[in-house]
């Protein structure tokens, strides 16, 4: 199994919530941290930006990226929201297993 960690930022703390429990709910990720705000300073139609943002790290498996992506493009008001992934390319044991575990359970429950 392979895991990443996906990144996105939001312009509000609610927003950040909203899509942090909703991929929680659907059990796409097994984590969501909302962490902010932060200051992010951007190029945007040719000018310099800076936001104040919060930041939502989700964990998962790399499998789900193209879902995961769907669904924060369909919760998220940008027009180009920040989406990316970041591999885990090592963890501890207990850790993975517990993403995979609660992952997997989510998995039973479409069947």
């Amino acid at each position: 199994m392979s895991y990443c960690v996906i990144i996105t930022t939001t312009s509000t703390e609610e927003e950040a919530l909203k899509i942090a429990e909703s991929l929680v709910e659907m059990r796409l990720v097994a984590c969501a941290q909302v962490l902010g705000p932060i200051a992010s300073t951007y190029i945007w139609q040719d000018k310099r930006e800076i936001s104040r943002e919060w930041l939502c790290l989700f964990k998962t498996e790399e499998e789900l990226f193209p879902i995961i992506e769907e669904k924060i493009k369909r919760l998220h008001s940008y027009t180009v929201p920040e989406i990316v992934s970041l591999p885990i390319t090592k963890g501890s044991k207990d850790y993975l297993a517990w993403i995979e575990e609660v992952l997997s359970e989510g998995k039973e429950g479409k069947s």
